[in-house]
């Protein structure tokens, strides 16, 4: 079954994202604004101081050639945002009395004295930006018009586009590094714990790296890690020492019971003792899966499952095996043989037959156990891994068994890094799907 989906996008990561690089985003357009509005204002009043002397000086220059001399030299006369004509401006835009720019008008008329001019403004000219377009009369009656193109501040549209990317991008690309190195010690956090409840036997987190709050949590962490280890040594200990301490007894009361006279009576005491002894042993197997002290070694899985297949043949028990594995996989041999073992038994004693299927996937391999059965209810597919849980209330080993077997597969598999989960299969029967990860 599969836990809870993560909601990843109420991770903290995102959320830290979403937080610096909205804050990122104001500051930049509020610090980008001031800046332009500063660098245009500057701009503008060094154009128009430029603008007034050099028209005034256009002006007196036009009035002192002959009108047949003045069109040659009105190229050499512009400028990058201004031009002149001997014509008079266009009558578009807003009247100049609307202009904001005060100071602007102040130069025109101190440098152009007592000659009248009109001024006129437009929003955005046929090249694209604002424009002002400036009108006097020459002496002669000439008309004579100055057309001003604004700059749109020290560096084209495209250009000052360009550069607010590039930053917003940098800004991205600091944000994305920041915010991961302030969450990864989270997530390795996060993995430890998960980790933590298949392997409490896990390495302990490195307590020297990281911040002064990630290496208190990283202890806190190891620390309770040794308490559920102490404390999973002790119940496992106990469990021990008292299903080993059970067979002394169990034993002197199967003697006693050879002494009875009533053979019926005998046949049932034999077979109470013949439940606990096995309820016993399995309790000692499940300790030992709890606890298990093997090695692991590389495993031929093809090999393995074959061996259970002849061996469930030579039990009557039908079972097919389908399926190869190209790799040998780093385990503990005897753990995954009863591991397996057990499922393939629970298979065939409740599903009359069992297909055994061998994939490999991407992380490692997939092993199918699929009886022919009745299934179970969804309710009852995680119930059945705990301890002494049997579906049936009866004590015969036969139909109810002790309870212990499926608990003791999920053990042994979950203590080399594996998984165990029911499933009914389609058309029928329970699958019990053995995920093995490739190590590495």
């Amino acid at each position: 079954m599969s836990g809870p989906k993560h909601r990843r996008g109420h991770s903290l990561f995102r959320r830290l994202m979403l937080i610096w690089l909205l804050g990122l985003a104001v500051v930049i357009a509020v610090s980008l604004g001031l800046s332009l509005g500063a660098s245009g204002r500057a701009l503008r009043d060094q154009l128009y101081t430029q603008m007034a002397h050099d028209i005034a000086s256009a002006a007196r220059l036009m009035d002192y050639l002959p009108p047949a001399e003045r069109a040659d030299w009105l190229t050499s006369l512009d400028r990058p945002y201004y031009r002149f004509a001997l014509a008079p401006p266009p009558e578009r835009g807003y009247s100049g009395e609307h202009l904001e720019d005060e100071a602007a008008l102040d130069l025109l008329r101190d440098a152009l004295g007592d000659r009248p001019f009109t001024i006129r403004g437009e929003w955005k000219s046929p090249a694209g930006r604002p424009a002002l377009y400036l009108g006097l009369t020459l002496t002669d009656g000439t008309p004579f018009s100055v057309t001003l193109t604004s700059p749109a501040g020290f560096m084209p549209r495209g250009r000052l586009f360009a550069a607010g990317a590039l930053l917003v991008l940098g800004v991205m690309a600091l944000t994305w590094l920041a915010v991961r190195l302030a969450t990864r010690p989270i997530s390795r956090l996060a993995d430890a714990a998960r980790a933590l409840g298949d392997n409490p036997e896990r390495d302990p987190l490195p307590e020297d790296t990281g911040p002064r709050e990630v290496r208190d949590a990283a202890r806190a962490f190891n620390q309770m890690q040794t308490r559920i280890r102490s404390h999973m040594a002790e119940r496992t200990q106990i469990l021990a020492a008292i299903s080993h301490d059970l067979q002394t007894p169990i034993t002197r009361l199967r003697l006693r019971s050879e002494l009875l006279d009533d053979a019926a009576t005998q046949t049932r005491f034999n077979a109470d003792l013949d439940a606990m002894q096995a309820l016993v042993r399995e309790g000692l197997d499940y300790a030992r899966s709890l606890d298990s002290n093997e090695a692991s070694r590389s495993i031929d899985l093809n090999a393995l499952l074959d061996t259970l297949r002849l061996e469930a043949d030579e039990m009557a028990m039908p079972v097919t095996l389908d399926g190869r594995a190209s790799q040998p996989y780093t385990g503990r041999l005897q753990g995954l043989r009863r591991a397996l073992w057990n499922l393939i038994d629970n298979g065939v004693k409740y599903g009359e037959r069992v297909d055994i299927t061998v994939t490999e996937t991407d992380t490692g391999w997939q092993i199918d156990i699929r009886d022919h059965g009745p299934g179970l209810p969804e309710s009852e597919r995680e119930s059945v891994f705990e301890p002494f849980y049997r579906r049936e209330a009866s004590r015969n080993r036969d139909t109810g068994g002790t309870g212990l077997g499926l608990a003791i597969t999920r053990n042994l598999l979950r203590a080399q890094g594996g998984e165990v989960v029911l499933e009914n299969a389609d058309g029928g029967g329970l699958r019990a799907r053995v995920t093995l990860t490739r190590a590495g």
